[in-house]
């Protein structure tokens, strides 16, 4: 029956009061969940984006020692969402998950706000203990809202609607990604730009404000939310699934012609018998003894011994995509040097006419403006362009496009080590022994438009491969699964930062990565990165070809 929204909520209101029920979920609730995800990501990344400049300068520390701390930092932020996932669909259930996330992340802001404004000084220890206790407390927020945001908001949706589902759904996701584009846009020039002219009291106070909004929109909708009831947990399964194909190892794999082999819950189940890939794990779904090992319910009398075929699959399906996931990790190296950009800008010219200076930390917003100009570009122009001088549809493989984006991430680190060479020979020494460089700051552009684009091959197409090639009962570990990478990509880019200052310096001269970017030699850095990237597409070319082709998603 084609009725609109409003009619629906007119006519629940003209009924009787004891028929009368709260109107849940649908198109009201879902601005409060973009608002909350919306203000959540304009204060966290308006705090990153600087954060290395306010370590060194107001806490004294090296470039080493800052850039350690925000490896680990951000490797935090970037790998709790797995655990608020599992939180989530566990035991909190998901918009418990977000309000409690908010609140970790309003009460991280509010501390990190307080060290720019108690005039201590920064060296003490306790100084140090309320900066990583303010770090600690926004990576669980942000491990909390970013997993959940977008699966909840999805819950929203009345489900029996099938037309006025697509529709809804279609526009929130619209909305919820125009959004956190341009919320990370607005962080990364305006409240930077407010950190510079202002101070750093009121740069990390406009956060503290816009967290404390994200917490409140959240909550003002709680009467309108629908809450989905918290089912079993998909992550206690993939366990229970490598648990009993170890302790059914040494059973026979039943043959073809036998009558009862593998277990299946599911009565109208399409998957009764599993794939022939990684076959050792066929044991955990294999009935030894029908009446032991299935109950008078046709559930397994012991699960941590025989699990379904469905269950199998799902961690089958886990295992054959890590290969390529693999390769998104090293790629995401590059995308953790943007504190050196910083520093190599700040060094630089950065006016913009005669009058306005752009500030330094604002040139990584090239990369996202990028993402932003590309994405519709290469959707709504090109596609179709190339369609109709092939008079058939043309779309780019997944596994093409995350190709391409590897070697965009290859482009970027060679065309920054370019650029920082030719920077580093024009630093001049100014009569007041300060260093100068005469040159540009726009010249770091081009690596930013590289690295720009190989997100939006890259990251894009391996958040869309996870999300079609693992079974939907797996889509939170699929929206999880890149930011994982990322996480574990600033852990290796430390571990390469650290083993590389360790290695280069000594005997008088300076490491590569030295605090006086100047007296370093960044342009070497960047090369050794651009020579990692370079055998990682090699490595993705064989785990792409080992994969085979791309399948459909599972039902």
């Amino acid at each position: 029956m084609e009725e609109c929204l409003e009619e629906r909520l007119i006519d629940d209101h003209n009924r009787s009061p004891s028929k009368t029920k709260t109107k849940k979920g649908s198109f009201i609730t879902l601005p409060f969940i973009i608002a909350n995800e919306s203000f959540e990501k304009v204060a966290s990344y308006g705090l990153t984006t600087n954060m290395i400049l306010y370590l060194m300068n107001d806490y004294k520390m090296s470039l080493a020692k800052g850039q350690n701390l925000l490896y680990l930092w951000t490797a935090a932020i970037n790998f709790l969402p797995i655990i608020g996932a599992f939180l989530a669909d566990s035991f909190l259930g998901r918009f418990l998950t977000i309000g409690l996330g908010s609140i970790f992340s309003l009460l991280g802001m509010l501390m990190l706000w307080m060290t720019t404004i108690i005039r201590e000084a920064k060296t003490t220890n306790g100084m140090y203990a309320l900066l990583v206790f303010a770090f600690v407390f926004i990576a669980i927020g942000a491990g909390g809202v970013r997993p959940c945001s977008l699966a909840f908001g999805a819950d929203q949706v009345d489900k029996r609607d099938n037309n006025k589902n697509k529709t809804i759904l279609e526009t929130f996701f619209n909305w919820y990604y125009a959004c956190g584009c341009f919320s990370v846009v607005l962080a990364m020039t305006l409240i930077v730009y407010i950190q510079e002219q202002w101070g750093w009291a009121v740069g990390f106070g406009i956060p503290v404000i816009l967290m404390f909004l994200s917490t409140l929109f959240l909550f003002l909708a709680l009467p309108y939310y629908v809450m989905n009831p918290v089912k079993k947990s998909l992550f206690n399964s993939l366990v229970r699934v490598a648990v009993a194909a170890f302790r059914n190892r040494k059973i026979t794999t039943p043959s073809e012609s036998s009558v009862v082999q593998y277990h299946y819950l599911e009565k109208d189940s399409t998957i009764t018998i599993p794939s022939d890939r990684l076959k050792f794990l066929n044991k955990a779904c294999t009935i030894q003894d029908l009446d032991q090992d299935i109950g008078p319910d046709g559930s397994a009398t012991n699960p941590w011994t025989l699990c379904t075929v469905e269950e199998v699959e799902e961690l089958k399906s886990l295992i054959r995509v890590l290969p390529i996931w693999s390769t998104g990790v090293i790629m995401s190296i590059h995308a953790s040097q943007s504190s050196f950009g910083l520093l190599q800008a700040e060094s630089m010219d950065r006016h913009l006419g005669s009058n306005f200076e752009v500030p330094a930390a604002s040139f990584i917003t090239f990369s996202t403006i990028v993402i932003v100009v590309w994405i519709p570009i290469y959707d709504r122009v090109l596609l179709p362009l190339a369609s109709r001088a092939y008079g058939k549809p043309v779309v780019l493989d997944v596994k093409l496009r995350m190709g391409i984006g590897l070697f965009c991430a290859f482009m970027s680190m060679l065309v920054a080590g370019i650029v920082e060479y030719i920077r580093r020979e024009r630093a001049v020494v100014t009569t007041n022994g300060q260093s100068a460089v005469l040159m540009s700051a726009f010249w770091l552009v081009p690596q930013y438009i590289f690295s720009g684009l190989a997100e939006s091959f890259n990251a894009i197409g391996q958040n869309e491969f996870f999300y079609t090639e693992m079974p939907k009962s797996m889509s939170s570990i699929a929206t999880c699964l890149f930011g994982v990478g990322m996480a574990i990509a600033n852990l290796l880019a430390s571990l390469i930062f650290n083993l590389l200052n360790d290695i280069t310096k000594g005997g008088g001269q300076e490491s590569w990565v030295s605090g006086d970017i100047n007296r370093g030699h960044y342009d070497y850095y960047y090369w050794l990165l651009a020579t990692l990237c370079s055998f990682n597409m090699l490595y993705y070319m064989f785990c792409s070809w080992s994969y085979g082709p791309v399948v459909s998603r599972s039902s």
